[in-house]
């Protein structure tokens, strides 16, 4: 099996391919189940967030994974990018400590990761080598940001949004701010709103008590989503961030809005994927709408500023892809030795349970233990005898040069306390 990592992300596909392979909370279990079913993986995780979609399986064919992904959206496979063994643990590492983000360092995606892994840990489709992958995963993320400034003065996405809105909108103190959703992202723009003194801060979500919520901890007032348009109009900024399918605010809307607003701008951003705002919004006179994708250029002076930082991260990385890629070969080399003591472990249990038996309904000690030597022999020694038998037929001279290895030839045995002290266990 190999490990492989497929996916798309910010970098590799605009956000309109993007939001058509998005797994939200309802879909993922769907998704996990038939990655399960294709035969030719054994574990899978799907990490599904607004920047990026990602397959990471333990596989033997990486086509069957690109299939599997190119079958959500047509002309996917194109924008795919594909990493095995070393690359792929590279990847995983680099994502969970912020490296591949749009905003470099930013916090929020080692705790997308962690649900991605407690997703497919609660639907069964992790398995111990993939576990063992993402728990060193939060392991190196942990020390690559405690080691290094990279997680300083962390940025996210939606700070951005709020700066920008600051700096080239309107003041904030003077300004109406509308946000749509109750998810993390919202509560971060809330909270850097919230920092800024905004004059009016209103929050709409589907489900009011959410809402609330958020009002009550950022001093905004909540409202249900459906009052969306008998507010929209109020509001200098919008910001929206939810898990919907489909859009939220339609162009009608927002049209409307600006004519009651007698056509004073409206700055919007949209944080979502799939977009929560409908593309023909940035069509209209006095709407200004700003998508996760048009984020990633006002972004561009943090990740610069970070660099220095990011390349001792990398450091840490390249450091622990060493070494996990080490143990897992070193893991991959004592499988044999592990069957093989499982095979003597079943055959003495099976036997000595029969010979047991045996002295049960009274047959003599001495028939017993020579039952017990002839057959625990023979369950033994059966398979290397036959596999032995096998390539002198066929001509395989490396077993046989692996078997002298095993038992060379010597003296008579002879057992010695020695034997009795050694740890059996591999």
């Amino acid at each position: 099996m190999t490990l492989w990592v497929l996916g798309i992300n910010h970098q590799t596909a605009p956000v309109s391919l993007r939001e058509r392979v998005a797994f939200d909370a309802a879909a993922l279990p769907a998704a996990l189940s038939s990655l399960q079913a294709l035969p030719e993986v054994s574990e899978a995780a799907v990490l599904s967030t607004c920047n990026r979609t990602e397959l990471y399986a333990f596989a033997e064919d990486g086509n069957a994974l690109s299939r599997w992904m190119a079958a959500h959206a047509e002309g996917l496979d194109a924008y795919l990018y594909r990493h095995s063994d070393a690359a792929a643990v590279r990847h995983l590492f680099r994502v969970a400590t912020g490296l591949d983000s749009m905003v470099l360092g930013e916090p929020q995606i080692l705790g997308q990761v962690k649900e991605a892994w407690v997703a497919a840990r609660e639907h069964g489709a992790l398995g111990t080598r993939l576990d063992r992958l993402f728990q060193q995963t939060f392991a190196v993320a942990k020390r690559a940001r405690t080691d290094t400034r990279v997680g300083a003065n962390p940025v996210s996405v939606a700070s951005t949004a709020v700066r920008l809105a600051q700096n080239a909108f309107a003041r904030l103190d003077e300004s109406t701010v509308l946000l749509i959703g109750a998810g993390e992202t919202i509560e971060l723009a809330a909270r850097h709103l919230s920092e800024g003194k905004v004059r009016r801060l209103l929050i709409a979500n589907r489900t009011l008590s959410h809402a609330q919520e958020l009002a009550s901890r950022h001093g905004g007032f909540a409202l249900p989503l459906g009052e969306i348009d008998r507010h929209l109009a109020e509001a200098d900024v919008v910001f929206s961030a939810t898990a919907s399918r489909e859009p939220i605010l339609t162009r009608a809307q927002v049209a409307t809005a600006l004519s009651q607003r007698r056509h004073k701008p409206m700055l919007l951003f949209d944080l979502a994927v799939p977009r929560d705002i409908e593309s023909g919004v940035a069509s209209l006179d006095d709407a200004y709408l700003y998508t996760v994708d048009d984020l990633e250029r006002a972004v561009e002076d943090n990740r610069r500023g970070r660099r220095e930082a990011a390349d001792a991260a990398e450091a840490i990385i390249e450091l622990q892809v060493a070494r996990y890629i080490e143990n897992l070969h070193a893991s991959m080399r004592q499988e044999p030795l592990k069957r093989l003591r499982a095979h003597g472990d079943l055959a003495r249990d099976e036997v000595l349970a029969k010979a047991r038996q045996q002295l049960a309904n009274g047959r003599e000690p001495q028939e017993v233990l020579d039952f017990l030597a002839h057959t625990l022999t023979n369950r033994l020694l059966h398979p290397p005898t036959a596999a032995l038998r096998e390539a002198a037929l066929s001509g395989d001279a490396e077993l046989a040069r692996a078997a002298d290895r095993l038992f060379p030839a010597q003296a008579p045995y002879t057992h010695t306390k020695k034997d009795d002290d050694a740890d059996p266990a591999p």
